[in-house]
């Protein structure tokens, strides 16, 4: 009986109070009306607030349910949404990093240092003093490259969600092409100096062709960087023109005045050239929605990353089965292909990595600097080999092509 009164409610006991007076007014006699009026009152206001409570207790889970589904939804959010967030908490020592492109500038220092060591090869004589100069020179070119790539990828869009462009950082495409322009000329003066030092023209002609595709790789009117044909430019440019340039600029000896064009020195161009191009197709595959959206046509936007990606393991194998090509025919010393031999389980990581990644955009951004290391570590070693053949041995004379 307890229990049953504890389940009736407070509206559903005034009403059957109420029911019950009505039904015995009558008996009750005219003693008893106020009583009777008094109940009905008491059973409305019971039962509107019996409605409140009610209607209250609906809203309150309501509120609970909907506080609870956002955190949820953002978990959810946050889930997939990860890498984004990652990408815009970038700190600006980052973006200052990635904008230097400090390691890109191995490509100014392979073929100076690949081309000298060939120098050194032919005559056993090493300028350390024009080596350095050339140095500093070939950094500010460089430089002009990297910085003129960011104001004309500025103007026509491709660099517009690029935080670490150089135009995005300072704010001013005026003052960085400014900027570049007065590198490329300190930096040409100085290539100029050395080659009259060095009493070779050739050189600085080779030089001015390196810096011209350069030019017309990025630069209005031409931007040939648009129609997929940065690649072979870029080859050419540092390979067959500047690593050869540098080789000549170590002439200008007692013994030598000029240095002849000989297959080593052909041979190894070749080589950098193809590292140094592999650079810059892999910086592609983060950028294809972004080269699709303003018209630029790189290899990438043509193949697409999956083909892109068997291309690199191609490339990578003709590096390597051309080395060997080149020792067997003696074109260049076994030392080079010795020391050369050794980076192969950097040019596997290269391949492996593109390979994995190449559908992510936020990892497969780092193809390219793994392009750096090969680059880097294979010139380093093609150059060891070089020193190493004339320390081993001088009396092998690489074969004269043309004097």
């Amino acid at each position: 009986m307890a229990t049953t009164f504890c389940n009736l409610s407070l509206g559903s006991g005034l009403k059957i109070l109420n029911e019950y007076l009505v039904n015995h007014r009558s008996s009750l006699g005219v003693h008893f009306p106020f009583a009777v009026e008094r109940s009905s009152q008491l059973c409305n206001n019971a039962q509107k607030l019996f409605n409140k409570t009610y209607k209250r207790r609906l809203e309150d889970k309501r509120q609970n349910q909907h506080r609870w589904d956002p955190f949820k939804c953002r978990a959810e959010y946050c889930d997939t949404t990860h890498e984004p967030e990652k990408e815009e908490d970038i700190s600006k020592a980052t973006l200052l990093w990635r904008a230097i492109k400090l390691p890109i500038y191995s490509v100014a220092l392979v073929p100076l240092t690949v081309g000298s060591a060939a120098a050194y090869l032919q005559t056993g004589v090493f300028s350390a003093r024009r080596y350095f100069i050339l140095l500093a020179s070939s950094v500010l070119i460089v430089t002009w490259l990297n910085l003129s790539n960011d104001v004309y990828d500025f103007d026509t869009g491709a660099d517009k969600n690029k935080k670490e462009s150089v135009v995005n950082m300072v704010g001013s495409r005026t003052g960085t092409l400014t900027a570049a322009y007065s590198l490329l000329a300190l930096g040409f003066i100085g290539l100029t100096w050395a080659s009259v030092e060095a009493g070779n023209m050739r050189s600085i002609l080779l030089l001015t062709c390196a810096i011209t595709c350069g030019y017309i790789y990025q630069c209005p009117p031409f931007r040939l960087s648009y129609q997929g044909l940065g690649e072979p430019l870029c080859f050419a440019a540092f390979g067959p023109f500047a690593t050869t340039a540098f080789y000549l600029m170590q002439s200008g000896t007692s013994d030598m005045n000029y240095l002849p064009l000989t297959g080593t020195i052909l041979s190894a161009s070749l080589l950098v050239g193809l590292t140094t191009s592999l650079i810059l197709f892999c910086s592609h595959f983060h950028q294809v929605d972004g080269d699709k959206a303003v018209g630029k046509i790189s290899p990438l936007v043509r193949l697409g990353t999956k083909t892109g990606s068997e291309v690199v393991k191609i490339a990578v194998m003709v590096l390597y089965s051309l080395l060997f090509a080149l020792g067997l025919s003696k074109a260049l010393p076994l030392t080079s292909i010795f020391f050369c031999a050794l980076t192969l389980p950097m040019g596997r990581l290269v391949v492996s990595f593109v390979e994995e990644n190449h559908k992510d955009k936020t990892k497969i951004f780092m193809a390219k600097y793994y392009c750096v290391r090969l680059h880097a570590l294979f010139g380093a070693a093609l150059a060891a080999g070089l020193v190493a053949a004339r320390m081993v041995s001088r009396r092998s004379v690489p074969g004269l092509i043309y004097s």
